[in-house]
């Protein structure tokens, strides 16, 4: 069994390893990692021989922590990365450049056919009807994208809301409120085989949907950093939220995952501070006593266009892992008009938490 993980800002781990009797026998942990000395590789592999193959990523972490030699020095790999790449290894996790990813940048769409397009692209990549897609929105009118599990009332304020023509939509994913308008934020969502994330915890896995898009602001001079649970950040603020949801395939198929985000390239803080009600509880526990400072916009610390900053965005991801143009095809997109209508325009849907 074969199984890769790249650690987040660090280098690729690659494991091969068999199971014989319940256990790991035959392992080899490779990569373009730097270890030193060289004989930690051996103690590593020692490390996991033998472990049941049942075994935990953070229990194989564990193994591997303890068998180091004194003074092991580990750059770019750690051991939580070799465990994880374990696990990937024995659930036949797939990579990124396994499949034939597909790019969808269309005009601007309303919020609600945007929840909805989610939805259907996501459920086609269970189906195995559509390859895995990376969509790029752009947004017709001003936004409140509140997550699946939060109260209506207690995150926006209505009036407020209606006053700025803001329109409040629910998405299926969970996580917090998203402040958007046209041409000053920049929306991507990932919709993902649920074997390219086999392996990864689901805290893991938002790290590891989001490297690419770490790689693409580091060449454009941005130092970020993921930043657990779901938030991206660089040395001046956050600049982006991530959410997911978990699709289950028909007919018993491996199901998909859909991971979005959302990153602000110009935010107008003080109308999104006037349209949610953001609290002092949620403030708490981010170090800060000012929502404004909470986020940071791209313009500023990229000095580019917003639409050069998204080409960059997509180069970086082609130039990974090799991209295609596409589209929404029309029955996807009839099915993601009638969930609009009928699901993420209807106030059962959208006050579903009051």
């Amino acid at each position: 069994m074969h199984g890769e993980y790249k650690v987040p800002g660090g280098k690729l781990v690659v494991v091969d390893v068999d199971v014989e009797d319940g256990v790991l026998r035959h392992v080899r942990v490779a990569g373009d990692f730097f270890l030193e000395p060289d004989e930690a590789l051996d103690a590593v592999n020692a490390a996991l021989e033998g472990a049941p193959a049942d075994t935990g990523a953070a229990s194989l972490a564990a193994r591997v922590e303890a068998a180091l030699p004194e003074g092991t020095v580990m750059y770019g790999l750690t051991s939580e990365g070799i465990g994880i790449a374990v696990r990937r290894a024995l659930a036949h996790a797939t990579d990124w450049t396994d499949y034939d990813w597909q790019l969808i940048h269309e005009g601007p769409q309303s919020p609600a056919l945007h929840m909805a397009l989610d939805e259907v692209l996501t459920a086609e990549v269970a189906a195995g009807r559509r390859p895995p897609t990376l969509r790029v929105w752009e947004w017709a009118s001003p936004a409140v994208i509140i997550g699946s599990f939060q109260s209506l009332r207690n995150e926006v304020d209505a009036e407020e809301a209606a006053r700025h023509g803001v329109e409040v939509v629910r998405r299926i994913s969970g996580g917090g409120a998203m402040f958007v308008e046209p041409g000053n934020t920049i929306t991507y969502s990932l919709s993902v085989p649920e074997a390219l994330v086999q392996g990864l915890s689901f805290q893991d896995s938002y790290a590891y949907l989001d490297d690419w898009v770490l790689g693409a602001l580091g060449d454009m001079g941005i130092r970020a950093w993921y930043q657990p649970l779901n938030d991206i950040a660089t040395d001046q603020g956050k600049i982006a939220g991530a959410a997911q949801k978990r699709l289950v395939a028909p007919h018993g198929g491996s199901g998909a995952v859909l991971h979005h985000v959302t990153m602000s390239y110009d935010i107008d803080a003080d109308k999104m501070l006037r349209v949610l009600r953001i609290g002092r509880e949620k403030l708490s526990d981010k170090g800060t006593k000012s929502a404004k400072k909470r986020v940071d916009p791209l313009r500023r610390q990229t000095g580019l266009p917003r639409e050069t900053v998204i080409e960059r965005m997509i180069d970086s991801f082609r130039t990974r892992y090799g991209l295609s143009d596409g589209k929404v095809t029309p029955e996807e997109l009839a099915r993601a008009e009638e969930l609009a209508a009928t699901k993420f325009s209807a106030p059962e849907w959208t006050a579903r938490v009051p």
